[in-house]
């Protein structure tokens, strides 16, 4: 009788407290593309925390739903790529909702209305479009900015080029190479408001709404949390508060005497964003030595195997050099990691998609070389082996491989070097690499020539440790 009291009571107890009387169930965590170059509504802050409208938004609603969710800083393109092959589970992105979109993609209810706009250099005499003919305007990629302006060139007679982020398309039209470059409103008034040297000179054009984006046939659940969770936020005004964090005037008259006070010089730079850049510096490095190990590897067998007195080995060896080298590395990267997972369904991740895009490539120029190498060491070495009764085996590993890797030390070197600097293409599938950590945060600071030369110097310091060691290895094997 005690027992069940006791239990009674307990049972009372945690009613009373409103506390649940089942275990709560795990949240359900959700990966979700975005591109963290694209102020205000997807950055990255001093402390290299990724906010904005849109995080924010999602932030909000997720917590309003109870699931969580892991911010992946793909790149618009290729947040949108990793979609479509199943690797996310949604994009956030400021996509503009359009017919073309809705036939791959399952949008939530649209979160923000957005137009474009056109804008030139502050001194630029354009005002309108009629201005452009003959004319070089800048576009950012896979935009709707970009599909309006492309819609209109024909008429105005302007001829166009793209970029991947907006830091680069607003400085190729502050440098004078193109005239004038087209943005969605709210991001151009952004940049303006943080002293990026260009003007607003149209009204808003081709008006459309964000939308959150799954693909079809996946995640209906996703889609259905996130529309209530919006109407909640709304409700509650949470979703103002958001706005107006980043596009109130009150808001951004503070970020503006933030950025005033800031350290803009290159020592200031470097010491804001010093663990952002030494975390960049870690996983290029990381990746280069992972990607090294494993190229040797596969070089090491496919070298061999072109020196074998075999046809097929011979062939085989052949075929895989060609094809590897012959492949762009930013295609091959494209297809590891959003190609074959559309084709498979499963999910790869980034960083085994980038060590394996490094493997292969990479691995495809070693194995030239261990077979160049192999090669020239004077046949006649082998022959004097063979005539001394050793086994064709035994006379590669005992005479010819000794030699040859004398050859081959020096190009392994370098090779190392120039799989350092082929990890910066691997910022296309969203790894944070240096690259990708100089885009990020010019993307909040706009500082681009001085972040891309603090970087610059990054890559020369350790470009020239690796030349000296390739200088002493050499000098060693030579001795």
């Amino acid at each position: 009788m005690k027992k069940k009291l006791l239990i009674y009571v307990c049972l009372w107890v945690l009613v009373w407290l409103g506390l649940p009387l089942h275990p709560a169930q795990a949240q359900k965590t959700y990966q979700i593309g975005t591109d963290v170059t694209y102020p205000p509504f997807e950055f990255a802050n001093e402390q290299n925390q990724y906010v904005g409208i849109d995080i924010d938004i999602l932030k909000a609603i997720a917590k309003d739903q109870h699931f969580r969710v892991n911010i992946k800083p793909l790149g618009f393109n290729a947040a949108v790529q990793s979609l479509e092959a199943g690797q996310i589970d949604g994009v956030i992105a400021g996509m503009t909702i359009t017919p073309e979109r809705k036939q791959k993609f399952h949008f939530g209810d649209p979160y923000f209305k957005t137009g474009v706009i056109m804008a030139v250099s502050q001194k630029s005499k354009i005002k309108g479009f009629s201005q452009l003919r003959h004319q070089r305007v800048a576009l950012k990629t896979g935009t709707a900015a970009a599909t309006y302006a492309n819609s209109i060139k024909a008429k105005y007679g302007f001829k166009t080029v793209t970029f991947d982020d907006s830091n680069n398309m607003y400085q190729d039209v502050v440098t004078g190479n193109s005239v004038a470059c087209f943005e969605d409103q709210p991001v151009m008034q952004y940049a303006i408001k943080h002293k990026t040297p260009l003007k607003i000179v149209t009204a808003p054009a081709d008006k459309g709404q964000y939308g959150f984006a799954v693909q079809k046939g996946r995640n209906a659940d996703l889609i259905a949390k996130f529309n209530v969770g919006l109407k909640h936020i709304k409700a509650n005004g949470t979703y103002q508060k958001i706005v107006a964090k980043y596009l109130g005037a009150h808001a951004y008259q503070s970020q503006t005497s933030q950025s005033n006070q800031e350290d803009r010089s290159f020592w200031g730079l470097l010491k804001q964003n010093q663990t952002a850049l030494l975390n960049g510096l870690g996983e290029t490095v990381w990746l280069t030595v992972a990607a090294i190990f494993f190229a040797t590897i596969f070089g090491l067998i496919f070298g061999l195997l072109g020196v074998v007195p075999n046809k097929f080995c011979q062939g085989l060896s052949t075929t895989v050099i060609y094809i590897f080298r012959g492949l762009p590395l930013l295609v091959l990267a494209l297809f590891i990691y959003t190609g074959i997972p559309s084709l498979t369904g499963q999910k790869i991740p980034a960083f085994l998609a980038g060590i394996i895009t490094l493997t292969l490539n990479e691995g495809a120029y070693i194995a030239a070389f261990v077979k160049g190498g192999i090669d020239a060491v004077d046949p006649g070495q082998m022959e004097a082996a063979r005539s001394l009764g050793l086994p064709f085996g035994k006379a590669m590993q005992r005479v010819i491989l000794p030699q040859g890797i004398r050859i081959m030390v020096p190009s392994f070197i370098n090779q190392f070097i120039i799989t350092l600097k082929d990890t910066s293409i691997l910022s296309v599938i969203g790894l944070l690499e240096l690259t990708q950590t100089g885009k990020i945060i010019i993307a909040r600071n706009l500082e681009g020539f001085k972040v891309w030369t603090i970087i610059a110097v990054i890559y020369l310091i350790i470009i020239t440790l690796l030349t000296w060691l390739s200088n002493w290895v050499q000098r060693r094997t030579n001795a």
